[in-house]
């Protein structure tokens, strides 16, 4: 049985390599549209035999509580996401803004960008890691640029140097946690496993881990959108396919926090290392602040989502910088958000095409000229702002009352910092949805079924947190210590 565990474990990343190669030399459209989807699907049921049973970790394997959580939603979210792109990609192919020789492309990227954050998830190897997290980066920069305009080249030569910047970073501090583990550890690969770093770390140079830790959250936080390294994040969501925004907000960042998060568990097992909770809190809070009033100055429908997505990151890494309860509201608000962010940019995307323009002041009354695509933006806004019964205000509303017990002066900026966000998502919501419907309106097939489906488990959730999810959570959240 733990054998098959193992080849589940790596079936998450031999299946999209596999249908990477396929796709690069599959001629049409259609037949790689559905071999993406397909490989997707297969892709999500591998990640869901670990729940029934988890391999052993090994030098380069390693499974637990805390990735098999990142596991499930990457895969979720890959699968509907590449349930959407068919519609989506199709009408940019009738319209002419895609060639089928680069949806080709575009479908082989896919999923060579799953390889690099299902590797990045699964390995027991540090070094592993960062490999993927730089996989999955490259394979995005080249989705962001894939109309081949002016202004999306651009956007993916600034996500490239941001990027390669923020790796560099990560590897430099990388480097630096094995300098710590040599000494105990030893050369080569026992001091790159993260199983042997926990169990060892007390004795680890405690100077060099904070002074790695510094680095590794500065370029991982790169990936994250965490403010100041974030300025590549709108303009990929503005200039790239949609559904490469849906992926980029709802599991790519998720996957650097989660590298985040590994360093972090090895900080708390030296007592002598830099308290990491504190970096990260800060950060984060800095993150809300900034996105929040950036909020009010955008015009570009999809990158104001992009800012809102710096906003909940930054909510997610003060959530796990302040610990305890917050672990467990910072697991549900990533979540949450994955599932939101991701529904929202399905109907913005669809909106767009539909108006022809991504510019907000061209785009009014949707609940009138597009009920559909209009009331499940009205609902995705809603969500993603923490209004009741949905699952982020669960998610935030634990948040705050834990920080408030602990921290009053963080809860209170914490709670104005994310008010002051909601204030301008819902005067954009009402003018982009509600009032004398704009002009102009071409005729599209939306692909309602995922939208539907990401905010129906949001709306649930939070009308009725399930047990087993919260005590998931409650476990996580102690091995986050």
């Amino acid at each position: 049985m733990s054998n098959f565990a193992h080849d589940a474990a790596i079936a998450t990343v031999v299946i999209p390599a596999v249908a990477a190669a396929v796709l690069t030399v599959m001629p049409g459209w259609r037949l790689p549209a559905r071999i993406n989807t397909l490989a997707s699907l297969l892709t999500v049921l591998a990640a869901a035999q670990l729940l029934l049973q988890r391999p052993p970790p090994t030098s380069l394997l390693l499974i637990d509580d805390l990735n098999i959580v990142f596991l499930l939603l990457n895969g979720f979210v890959g699968f509907t996401t590449s349930l959407f792109s068919a519609s989506y990609i199709a009408h940019e192919l009738e319209t002419g803004h895609l060639t089928p020789h680069y949806l080709r492309f575009y479908h082989a990227m896919y999923q060579v960008m799953m390889v690099g954050m299902n590797l990045a998830l699964i390995t027991n190897n540090l070094g592993l890691m960062w490999f993927g997290v730089e996989l999955a980066t490259l394979s995005t920069v080249m989705m962001v640029g894939i109309y081949r305009t002016e202004a999306s080249i651009e956007a993916s030569w600034k996500y490239l140097i941001l990027g390669s910047v923020g790796i560099a970073l990560a590897l430099f501090g990388t480097i630096l946690v094995y300098l710590a583990a040599k000494p105990v550890l030893g050369t080569g690969m026992a001091a790159m496993q993260w199983t042997n770093l926990v169990q060892h770390a007390a004795p680890l140079d405690p100077d060099l881990l904070s002074i790695g830790f510094i680095f590794l959250l500065i370029g991982y936080g790169t990936k994250a959108g965490l403010v100041p390294m974030h300025a590549w994040l709108p303009d990929a969501h503005a200039e790239g396919p949609t559904p490469i925004s849906a992926v980029l907000s709802g599991l790519l960042l998720n996957v650097a926090i989660y590298a985040i998060l590994r360093f972090k568990v090895l900080l708390a097992a030296s007592s002598a290392a830099i308290e990491p909770g504190i970096l990260m809190a800060v950060t984060g809070l800095i993150s809300l602040f900034f996105a929040a009033i950036m909020l009010y100055r955008r015009r570009d429908i999809k990158r104001m989502f992009a800012y809102s997505s710096i906003e909940h990151m930054g909510i997610i890494a003060f959530a796990f910088g302040v610990g305890g309860l917050g672990n467990v509201a910072g697991l549900l608000q990533m979540m949450m958000h994955s599932l939101t962010k991701s529904a929202i940019f399905f109907s913005v995307g669809h909106v767009a095409q539909a108006k022809g323009t991504q510019q907000m002041a061209e785009i009014r009354g949707l609940t009138t000229s597009h009920p559909l695509l209009g009331w499940t933006l009205v609902a995705g806004v809603a969500a993603i702002s923490g209004f009741p019964p949905f699952g982020i205000f669960t998610s935030e509303f634990l948040l705050i009352t834990s920080t408030f017990a602990r921290a009053p002066i963080l809860a209170v900026l914490l709670g104005l910092g994310i008010l002051l966000a909601v204030g301008a998502l819902v005067v954009r919501m009402t003018a982009l949805c509600f009032g004398e419907p704009s002009p102009g309106s071409n005729a599209i097939t939306a692909s309602t079924m995922p939208i539907f489906l990401h905010l129906g488990i949001v709306l649930a959730v939070g009308i009725a947190l399930p047990t087993f999810l919260y005590d998931w959570f409650s476990h996580v959240g102690a091995l986050l210590g």
